[in-house]
């Protein structure tokens, strides 16, 4: 999605470029691109048999949707525990939490404006 969000459109080899090395293969990507097309992430344009892919949603709905998976995958639903892990595995003391809070309020504060 990130390829496609910046080039706008292309096709499958237009997407294999993009990737670094080491690139996986032409039909991985085809394949990976396809799947988001059915989840109706990205469109296409047929000329034949070749298609000529363009993302369909914008990089905040993916965002939401794909957060909104990992979190119920991983964290029952809760976005609780997902703050509860990270802060854990980043060992974080009740100052740093307190300033990633405050961070996370100026942000929300920032949205209502």
């Amino acid at each position: 999605m990130q390829i496609l969000w910046q080039i706008e459109k292309g096709f499958v080899k237009d997407v294999l470029a993009k990737i670094p090395e080491p690139k996986p293969a032409y039909n991985t990507v085809s394949t990976i691109i396809r799947i988001l097309e059915k989840k109706g992430f990205v469109g296409y344009k047929a000329y034949g048999k070749t298609h000529e892919y363009f993302p369909i949603v914008d990089k905040t709905s993916y965002s939401n949707f794909y957060l909104k998976n990992f979190i119920g995958g991983y964290f029952g639903g809760s976005f609780q525990k997902l703050v509860s892990f990270f802060a854990k595995e980043n060992d974080m003391d009740m100052t740093d939490f307190q300033s990633l809070m405050e961070h996370v309020g100026d942000d929300l504060k920032d949205e209502d404006k």
